[in-house]
């Protein structure tokens, strides 16, 4: 068996050490550094000490809960670039909608496949690499997105997107004029190699994205067109 070697760092937090030993055993095996902790305060205080390349967060955790993570973690300019990958019981559509919201770069409910949160953590950094490498400027009209500097300004003026967000729109003006389905937009936005009954990216929820999307992108929001019955396209000049 070969094993992956990998430099990437991953911080696993949960207050169930059954649950961090089966997540560190399988991360470890594919070439991760991971760290655990189990508590929302010891995972901030960990993002501080050393950043990770991506966060497994539980949700339900004692004192500051992993939604309270999720929040300050995108709320600080030195953090919100970390990837945050929850990991919880709540599975319902408004909590997978609230994760997402929140800045979530995917969500998994418990029982998991260590196999699927495997192959989640891996297409959440290499959606991260691809977007990095990508040094040219894209301009549409008054926006300005450089996908390299995870940067997007409405007529000069910077935009807080979610990670989420950011890959939606790069997505949509990398082919402004062009229509994408929702189902388009949903492989775009988390990978193409995770399982398909496992997507956490409803139609319900790439709705939510646009909405928020259009609200942050102020008088440029409405470049971003609804499609009946097909999906969304960003306006061309």
């Amino acid at each position: 068996m070969v094993v992956m070697m990998t430099k990437e760092s991953v911080l696993v937090v949960d207050d169930e050490r059954d649950i961090l030993e089966l997540v560190k055993y399988n991360l470890d095996k594919e070439g991760y550094q991971v760290t655990t902790v189990e508590t929302g305060e010891d995972a901030l205080a960990a993002t501080r000490t050393k950043m990770p390349d991506v966060v497994v967060l539980d949700l339900m955790l004692p004192g500051v809960d992993g939604l309270e993570v999720c929040r300050r973690l995108k709320s600080d300019i030195r953090t919100r670039g970390i990837p945050i990958v929850m990991l919880t019981a709540k599975g319902g559509e408004a909590d997978i909608v609230t994760g997402l919201e929140m800045g979530a770069a995917d969500y998994v409910t418990k029982p998991f496949s260590p196999r699927v949160l495997s192959a989640r953590i891996k297409a959440v950094l290499r959606r991260g690499a691809d977007i990095g490498d990508d040094d040219a400027t894209i301009r549409v009209k008054e926006l300005n997105i450089h996908p390299g500097r995870h940067q997007v300004l409405v007529c000069g003026v910077p935009a807080e997107l979610t990670a989420t967000e950011f890959r939606i729109l790069v997505y949509l003006a990398k082919r402004p004029g062009w229509v994408f389905t929702r189902q388009q937009i949903v492989d775009a936005a988390q990978g193409d190699d995770v399982f398909v009954n496992e997507r956490f990216v409803t139609d319900r929820s790439v709705d939510v994205h646009i909405v928020s999307l259009r609200r942050k992108l102020g008088t440029c929001g409405a470049y971003i067109e609804t499609v009946r019955g097909v999906g969304y396209r960003l306006q061309d000049e």
